[in-house]
C-alpha cells in the first residue's frame, strides 16, 4: 500500500482526481481512506501455481472481482490505471483493459510474481525496480520495449525521520552509547525472527539496543529492561524516525522494507522468507548481498548464532557499517516516484 500511496500523492500534485481499488477485506480500506483517498473494495482470490481445491473457489472470486472492477471503471472513467501488483490487482487490470483504459503496472521484486506476469499481458508499460536479466531476443523484444526500470517508489516521509525523535518514541536514552538494531518482520510479523530475537537479546545487549516490530506473535523477552528492548505489534507513522535511529536493520527481504532501509544507507541483515514463498525474497536479498550491502541468512538452525556473529562484527567496526550502508544506497535510485508519475502523466496526455 505505502509505495502505491507514494505514487498517488505525486500524481495528485498534477491536479488529477484519484481513487483506489483494493481488497474488500483487511486493513487496506482504513489506511487508504485515512490518506484521504476514495476506496473501492472488490472480492479477490489467491493465484496459486500448484494444484489445490481452493483454486476452484478462487476462480469465482477473481471473476466476481472483475465484474465489480468493471462497474468501478465505468463509474470513475479513469484515464490511466496504475497497478502495484498482488492478487487484488488482477481484476482491475483486466477490467481497465476491457474498457480500453491504459494500464501501467509496477513490480517491486527482483523478478515478477504470477499476478504481475498476468498484468503484464494487459499493460501498456511494465515498470520494474531492477534491470531485468538478459533473455532470448526473439522472445522478449516486445517485452523489452514495454519495460522501464524506475526503481521502487518510496514515501517521502521516510527521508524526514529524526534519530532523536525515534529514540524518544521507544523510550531509549539519547546519551546511551550502545548501537540500535531495528528488527522488522513485515506487516504480519515473523515468528522466525521473533524466536531469533529472543535468543540473541541476552548475548548482544551490552553493545546493542533493540527495537522490534513483532506482529501479533508472542516474544519471550524475559529479563530485558525497557532501556535495552522495545517492541510493538506494528509501526506505522513512527517508521521514518525508527529507521533514522537504527544503526543496523534486521528484516525479511520484502521489496519495500529493504528499499526503504537502503535509501537511508542502513546496513542490513536479511532473513528472506523461504517456506511458502516463490523465492522472490531470496532473489531480492541476493541483489543486496552481491553489492556488499547486506548479510543474508537462510539456515534456521544456526540463525541466532549467525546474527550474533554479524552484530559483533558490525558493532566493532564503524567502517564496515559505513561501507555496507553506502553500498546499499548505491543500489537504489530515490526518484522512482517522480519517474513513475511522469510516465503516468505522459499516458494521460496521450489518451
Amino acid at each position: 500500500m505505502f509505495p502505491g500511496l507514494a505514487v498517488l500523492d505525486r500524481v495528485r500534485d498534477y491536479g488529477y482526481r484519484t481513487a483506489w481499488i483494493g481488497s474488500s477485506v483487511g486493513m487496506e480500506r482504513s489506511i487508504v481512506r485515512a490518506h484521504g483517498v476514495p476506496f473501492h473494495g472488490i472480492p479477490t482470490g489467491k493465484l496459486r501455481r500448484y494444484r489445490s481445491i481452493r483454486n476452484l473457489f478462487d476462480v469465482f472470486r477473481v471473476a466476481a472481482g472483475i465484474v465489480r472492477a468493471c462497474g468501478i471503471i465505468r463509474r470513475e472513467r479513469p484515464s490511466v490505471l496504475f497497478s502495484k501488483g498482488g492478487f487484488v490487482s488482477v481484476p482491475p487490470v483486466v477490467a481497465a483493459w476491457l474498457h480500453r483504459v491504459a494500464v501501467i503496472s509496477h513490480e517491486s521484486d527482483a523478478d515478477p510474481g504470477l499476478a504481475t506476469r498476468i498484468n503484464g499481458r494487459f499493460s501498456r508499460l511494465m515498470l520494474v525496480a531492477y534491470a531485468p536479466a538478459p533473455s532470448p531476443a526473439a522472445a522478449s523484444a516486445r517485452r523489452r520495449r514495454r519495460t522501464v526500470v524506475t526503481g521502487n517508489p518510496i514515501r517521502p516521509e521516510i527521508f524526514r525521520g529524526e534519530r532523536g525523535r525515534g529514540l524518544q518514541t521507544v523510550g531509549f536514552e539519547p546519551g546511551d552509547p550502545r548501537l540500535v538494531l531495528l528488527v522488522l518482520g513485515g506487516s504480519q510479523g515473523a515468528a522466525q525472527l521473533n524466536r531469533a530475537v529472543a535468543e540473541i537479546l541476552p548475548r548482544v545487549s551490552r553493545q546493542w539496543r533493540v527495537i522490534h516490530q513483532t506482529g501479533m506473535h508472542e516474544v519471550d523477552a524475559a529479563g530485558m529492561d525497557s532501556s535495552t528492548y522495545s517492541h510493538a505489534p506494528f509501526f506505522r507513522t513512527e517508521m521514518p524516525d525508527l529507521l533514522a535511529a537504527a544503526d543496523v536493520v534486521l528484516c525479511r527481504a520484502g521489496a519495500s522494507t529493504i528499499w526503504e532501509a537502503a535509501c537511508l544507507a542502513k546496513p542490513m541483515l536479511l532473513v528472506p522468507l523461504i517456506v511458502g514463498s516463490r523465492g522472490d525474497q531470496v532473489r531480492n536479498a541476493a541483489r543486496f548481498e552481491v553489492a556488499g550491502a547486506a548479510r543474508v541468512f537462510i539456515r534456521d538452525a544456526t540463525l541466532g548464532d549467525d546474527i550474533v556473529c554479524a552484530l559483533n562484527a558490525l558493532g566493532d567496526d564503524p567502517g564496515l557499517r559505513a561501507t555496507m550502508g553506502q553500498a546499499a544506497r548505491s543500489v537504489v535510485p530515490t526518484d522512482a516516484c517522480e519517474r513513475i508519475a511522469a510516465l503516468i502523466r505522459t499516458a494521460v496526455e496521450q489518451r
